[in-house]
């Protein structure tokens, strides 16, 4: 049964993290309030999760200013992009596995 979790990401276990990447997916950039509204999670919840994702070099951050506001936006880096579509391949390896 092990062979068939090979390429699950421990990384992508938390359902905010796997969110958090679904999203990222499918969106160039996004900033931590449009994140934070997706998810319903308090700041602290998000960012600890943002920066879980950060450490693992699967998303890259953009800080900026709008006006005398911080903005700070997220991406999808190439290393995550690959980690996750990997994630998603066992995910379907293992449901496969199951009929």
């Amino acid at each position: 049964m092990s062979m068939l979790t090979d390429g699950l990401h421990k990384a992508f276990e938390r359902r905010i993290r796997l969110g958090i990447m679904s999203i990222l997916a499918v969106n160039d950039t996004l900033d931590f309030n449009a994140l934070k509204d997706y998810f319903d999670v308090t700041d602290g919840n998000l960012a600890s999760n943002l920066k879980a994702l950060e450490n693992e070099n699967f998303i890259g951050v953009k800080k900026s200013f709008v006006g005398k506001k911080p903005n700070t936006k997220y991406f999808m880096t190439k290393p995550g992009r690959k980690a996750f579509n990997d994630h998603l391949k066992a995910m379907e390896k293992l449901i496969q596995s199951q009929k």
